[in-house]
């Protein structure tokens, strides 16, 4: 908790900064999210796909009322993501452990979402479970021109890992061409050691796709999402992605990971049988980096946060101090998500 309200003093400290040196400028705030919706199924059972399996599914009643109270949950978090200082909910927003389109089409229509007018970028993926990774945007803000599922054709023991799609989206920002990858890794079933070589060709797929953006635009400006099931300072990251965690250390063509530095102080995202990791992020390409010049004149990071407000975490029993999960031991706990949000802000000065 302390680590908590030390990083917020910390935000607070550096937009007063912000303020008292660039008196009589205004900024447009934007947010850019992730989140992960632990299991965001609807109650139709789907022969396509093994959500037999899913605690929506598994529910011995109410499946309804959990589903719509589940729904609800996700759409007032999603809302409150970064409304401090942008006044609204993200302006882009990845998810992911979602079931189909419809459960999208049912959040972005929720009370508490329904006046952003979200948008929905979606395709079926690949995996057994069904789950699938997804964008939501503000139209007010974000105009998509290109997008596109691509597969990571990951092999374990021989045989293809049924894992979800990388979604890749291209559109403005206002005025500003960005490229958003949204990602879902391969989990560490069987352990982080066998599972490792899945994630680091997951990771892999990912450099194949800023070499594709590359290719059209140079000087791209790139957000890679996800829930990545690696931390910051894994071999997926620091040998295959070749992340920097420090923006001294960022030259041109590297990939910025602002939560490895986070990692290390002991921040997380998610807990599980006593261990606790980092594995959602927002990592950006240098050309939306502020190295310190403050020159806001396009959109640039101001800075990456963890929303990990004191109603998102447990406060009993064998999850407590972990993020307020939706689903455990066979029924609804009346939660979130088993993971925290993740979030940057892209700050512009008006003209």
């Amino acid at each position: 908790m302390k680590k908590q309200m030390l990083f917020g003093v910390i935000f607070f400290m550096a937009f007063s900064i912000l303020s008292s040196q660039e008196k009589g400028k205004q900024y447009n705030i934007r947010t850019i999210a992730f989140y992960n919706l632990e299991n965001l199924y609807d109650t139709i059972n789907d022969e396509t796909i093994n959500d037999e399996a899913s605690p929506m599914m598994e529910l011995k009643s109410n499946k309804s009322k959990v589903y719509w109270q589940k729904i609800n949950n996700m759409a007032s978090v999603i809302a409150q993501i970064g409304a401090e200082k942008a006044n609204t909910g993200p302006s882009i927003i990845g998810v992911s452990e979602i079931e189909n389109l419809s459960v999208l089409e049912d959040l972005v229509k929720s009370e508490h979402l329904s006046k952003m007018d979200y948008g929905i970028i979606h395709y079926d993926s690949p995996d057994k479970r069904g789950i699938d990774v997804a964008l939501l945007y503000q139209k007010r803000y974000f105009k998509p021109v290109y997008h596109e599922a691509i597969n990571p054709n990951i092999y374990r023991d021989g045989y293809k890992v049924y894992t979800r799609d990388q979604l890749l989206v291209s559109g403005y920002l206002d005025d500003e061409l960005i490229h958003v990858i949204v990602n879902h890794w391969p989990s560490r079933s069987g352990g982080e050691a066998k599972s490792r070589p899945s994630r680091e060709k997951a990771a892999y797929q990912n450099t194949k796709i800023i070499e594709q953006v590359r290719e059209k635009d140079p000087n791209a400006k790139i957000l890679i999402m996800g829930d990545f099931n690696d931390d910051p300072t894994n071999s997926s990251f620091k040998n295959v992605l070749k992340t920097q965690g420090k923006k001294e250390d960022v030259t041109e063509n590297d990939i910025f990971n602002p939560y490895e530095e986070m990692h290390k102080k002991g921040y997380n995202t998610l807990g599980y049988r006593d261990n606790i990791n980092l594995f959602d992020m927002v990592l950006i390409s240098e050309p939306l980096l502020n190295k310190g010049e403050n020159d806001f004149s396009t959109y640039k990071m101001f800075k990456a946060m963890i929303f990990n407000q004191r109603f998102l975490t447990g406060r009993t029993g064998q999850y407590k101090g972990y993020p307020f999960r939706s689903f455990a031991d066979g029924g609804f706990t009346g939660g979130y998500s088993d993971h925290y949000p993740v979030y940057i802000y892209l700050i512009k000065e008006r003209k």
